[in-house]
């Protein structure tokens, strides 16, 4: 069985790797995958391990024919980069990495949430720029986050995670929209609909998975309907928010600020989002520590071997 993993790993995954799989290539590049390599993947490995940003397309799936590849073991939680339905027909199965990133994601959910509302970018900026002319009673005044009211936007390991985060640490309110009631450990109440939740809110998190099912789920309707002082946090997928209509209310004022780790055009930022000091952005940080990686790794992983032993996939999608 030929093996390939398309990025570079932690250590302890690449040590696990190496000694678990005999005939192993690990891609030495962190760029996505070209259609050229993607093609190849499928037709001289059984086994890949793709990541974000690779495009498992319908449109690569035909061009294969009928591929070798029998498993796309996806490093990540999300898999909108992959055709699902595709994958199957050409007869791949898909698994990917959920659990694992989940208390990551949320912790970098509450950084965006208290540097938005603080605006400790801006204020690290002007500080680094030697503009600090020392402290006074109204400077850079912001939003102050405890008890106020959190919208999540996709109330699923993620949601709960940053809701319970906002609601035990910060005493926030919170208010959810999703496909049905859930089961919480804390109170929270459900919103007749998304524009309704965007419209009381003090902050608007962002927490749904990627696809064509939530592509522009924010767009200029949901931020118009958001207060004048709110928030918008996005650490979903990058197309869940309409990225022009968003920079438009920010520059005009309409929102409070926003705090992104994702990006409609991924790795591109438009410099004119670059240019908002209302705008804190980081770069994809979500899941970047090394415990969580190599969790994710070892996870995926754990996919491959159990496809190599005819095991059920623990984490088919």
């Amino acid at each position: 069985m030929k093996i390939w993993i398309a990025r570079p790993m932690t250590a302890a995954v690449t040590a696990r790797a190496r000694e678990a799989f005999a005939d192993l290539e690990i891609r030495e590049t962190n760029a996505v995958m070209s259609e050229a390599e993607m093609l190849r993947a499928l037709s001289e490995f059984d086994i890949v391990v793709p990541t974000l940003g690779d495009k498992f397309s319908a449109e690569i799936f035909a061009k294969a024919g009928t591929p070798r590849c029998k498993l796309l073991a996806n490093f990540g939680v999300g898999y909108n980069h992959i055709d699902v339905e595709a994958a199957r027909a050409a007869g791949v199965e898909v698994t990917n990495t959920p659990g694992a990133v989940t208390d990551a994601t949320a912790d970098i959910a509450m950084t965006l949430i208290l540097m938005s509302a603080r605006r400790a970018s801006e204020g690290e900026r002007m500080l680094r720029k030697g503009d600090w002319q020392g402290w006074h009673p109204t400077q850079m005044l912001g939003l102050h986050a405890t008890g106020k009211r959190v919208g999540i936007a996709g109330m699923g390991r993620i949601g709960q995670a940053i809701a319970r985060r906002c609601h035990f640490g910060f005493g926030m309110d919170v208010s959810y929209v999703a496909r049905s009631d859930k089961d919480l450990d804390f109170p929270a109440d459900r919103a007749e609909s998304l524009i309704a939740m965007a419209g009381q809110v003090d902050f608007l998190v962002v927490a749904v998975p990627g696809g064509a099912e939530t592509y522009h789920l924010i767009n200029a309707e949901v931020l118009g309907a958001m207060q004048p002082h709110a928030h918008l946090i996005n650490i979903a997928r990058g197309e869940v928010v309409e990225e022009a209509a968003l920079i438009e209310a920010l520059q005009q004022g309409r929102i409070g600020g926003a705090g992104l780790d994702v990006y409609e055009f991924e790795p591109k930022v438009p410099q004119a989002l670059i240019d908002l000091d209302n705008a804190t952005l980081l770069p994809h940080l979500g899941t970047a520590t090394e415990e969580v990686r190599s969790n994710m790794g070892h996870m995926a992983l754990d996919n491959v071997a159990a496809y190599l032993a005819g095991e059920a996939l623990p984490n088919r999608v």
